[in-house]
């Protein structure tokens, strides 16, 4: 019963796999994969561990449609301050699922009022370089 339990349990893991690879391609279709080749030669159990648990459990979670996610991580990923590649990755994602350019705007001056201006100040400064590196490309 314990082999049986085993294999359960790793078929559900590599469908969490798969189910989080699926949910981060619908908002930066080469994301997934950049994620993985970028740790496979340091931590491909981290990698794996990202698109199981964050994408294949909590962002694929029912209740909130993709661009309520990415707003939720655009306005966290600019308040914690620490992370400052994240928030252009998903600014990116935010405008790829329909979400305007004045609505990231929006977001990041709402989160002066929890996390301060400078916070906000930071998360303008990175959609003003998502904007332009997209207005660049087009």
């Amino acid at each position: 019963m314990r082999a049986s339990q085993e294999s359960n349990g790793v078929s559900r893991a590599e469908d969490r796999v798969k189910r989080g690879v699926e949910a981060l391609e619908r908002v930066d279709r080469d994301g997934a994969k950049k994620i993985l080749e970028n740790l496979q030669d340091i931590a491909p159990d981290f990698a794996r561990y990202i698109m199981e648990s964050a994408y294949g459990e909590i962002w694929s979670r029912p209740g909130l449609d993709v661009k309520s996610r990415e707003m939720v991580a655009v306005a966290a990923l600019a308040a914690i301050g620490y992370a400052p590649s994240q928030p252009k990755l998903h600014i990116r994602g935010a405008l790829k699922v329909e979400c305007s350019r004045k609505e990231v705007v929006e977001i990041l001056m709402q989160i002066c009022l929890c996390a301060g201006f400078p916070a906000a100040l930071n998360g303008l400064s990175a959609a003003k370089e998502v904007f332009r590196d997209l207005d660049k490309s087009q």
